[in-house]
């Protein structure tokens, strides 16, 4: 369930959400003018394998702004015009709100947001991270002067997408359930036989080229789940093929 946020939680989670970050993370913010807190935050992570992005939409920023993002070589910019949205999103959690990542909004400002988990959230959290994907394709690379920048944030967004669909089918807190393609490993096969094996067992049924669970797949501890990047079975350890 979502947590509601006023002004002095916004700024504890947003530390939290930075801190916590191991794999992706995305700042979605109109004005940027970072405080010293998060920017030490925010260099610290620069010898982790953290990939960052950040997404402003205002040009006018301060040349000393510009300078500590051009010296952060860990950092993508980009630059969204008409944006308005302000999200900060990693793999586990997201906060909307009316918080800009201005250190003058931060201090004097009456803010309020929400915190989103992926995992009590799902479905909220799955559309966030929809939207922020559309935010980053339609936004445009900002160069500080490096012509190798551009194409190393292109192989990064292929990598940040094949990682997160992995983390869809891959990641579960049921231990003892086990997706499609876990289940096809486990017998030494591929994913499309174990499809078909489902198929013919009756926990699966193909229709219009698209797979749905049957009841006698339910009974046996099928699931269907929607994950981060699209939909996908869980399946016993122990279910019989």
């Amino acid at each position: 369930m979502a947590k509601f946020l006023s002004t002095t939680s916004l700024n504890f989670y947003l530390e939290e959400l930075i801190k916590k970050s191991t794999k992706n993370l995305i700042l979605i913010s109109p004005y940027l003018k970072i405080n010293a807190r998060l920017k030490e935050l925010l260099e610290f992570k620069s010898d982790s394998d953290l990939k960052v992005r950040i997404v402003y939409g205002k040009k006018e920023m301060a040349q000393s702004e510009l300078d500590w993002l051009a010296g952060q070589r860990h950092i993508e910019v980009r630059f969204c015009k008409n944006l308005h949205a302000k999200c900060y999103m990693n793999d586990a959690n997201a906060i909307i709100s009316s918080l800009n990542l201005y250190e003058f909004s931060q201090v004097n400002n009456n803010e309020m947001g929400v915190l989103v988990t992926r995992s009590a959230d799902t479905e909220a959290f799955t559309d966030a991270f929809e939207e922020v994907s559309r935010i980053l394709r339609i936004s445009d690379l900002v160069s500080f002067g490096d012509s190798s920048a551009e194409s190393s944030a292109e192989s990064l967004d292929v990598e940040t997408d094949q990682a997160l669909e992995e983390d869809d089918e891959e990641s579960t807190d049921d231990g003892a359930k086990l997706t499609t393609s876990k289940l096809a490993k486990k017998r030494n096969c591929k994913t499309d036989e174990v499809l078909l094996i489902l198929c013919k067992s009756g926990y699966l049924e193909l229709r219009d080229e698209r797979h749905y669970l049957t009841d006698k797949g339910k009974e046996a501890g099928g699931e269907f789940r929607k994950g981060w990047k699209g939909f996908y079975f869980l399946w016993p350890d122990d279910l019989v093929l």
